[in-house]
């Protein structure tokens, strides 16, 4: 697997056993088995945004300390350049570049988010804690939240509680951009 899956996979692992969490804590906190869990912490699996999430709540730290291994430092504001955000690309459907990354306390988790299109087949549902709102801003996709399944064009915004499993396709074979803000509350 790839060297970055083994870091965060250390650090999760770390992190757990600093906190004094269980591996059955865990995998009841994210959802899945213990066994499935367990090949998450020895980095045999790659993981996905809503996966991280939970897993930096639970353990009560920032997404990005999993990510990178650096905690947050600015406390005044943050200002990103266009293209500069932290990339996060942790699957090929989904690329995710966070605009404030080193901003520390943040009560919101702001992407922007490059959907690839790929067959309903493939679109895999995930859920978290929190609420998120989406935003187009190039592009289309159809959102899948619960059996809802609308499709959204550029300006479209939709505002939901993350906890309900939904996932984004693009449509019309282009990549779809859209913002997502997620509370971290």
């Amino acid at each position: 697997m790839d060297n970055q899956i083994t870091e965060i996979a250390e650090r999760i692992r770390s992190l757990r056993e600093i906190e004094d969490v269980t591996i059955a804590q865990m995998a009841a906190a994210t959802g899945k088995t213990e066994a499935e869990y367990a090949e998450y912490e020895k980095g045999a699996k790659d993981f996905s945004f809503s996966f991280l999430h939970t897993v930096a709540s639970k353990l009560g730290v920032d997404i990005v300390e999993l990510l990178t291994g650096d905690s947050a430092k600015l406390k005044k504001f943050s200002h990103v350049k266009a293209g500069e955000g932290l990339k996060m690309e942790r699957r090929k459907a989904y690329k995710y570049q966070h605009l404030a990354a080193i901003f520390n306390g943040r009560d919101m988790e702001p992407f922007l988010v490059t959907v690839e299109p790929k067959d309903t087949e493939a679109v895999k549902k995930n859920a978290h804690e929190g609420q998120e709102i989406n935003y187009v801003v190039e592009g289309s996709m159809t959102m899948f939240i619960g059996d809802a399944q609308f499709v959204m064009n550029e300006g479209d915004t939709v505002y939901f509680d993350a906890s309900t499993p939904h996932a984004m396709r693009a449509e019309g074979g282009k990549p779809c951009k859209f913002l997502a803000i997620i509370s971290n509350k």
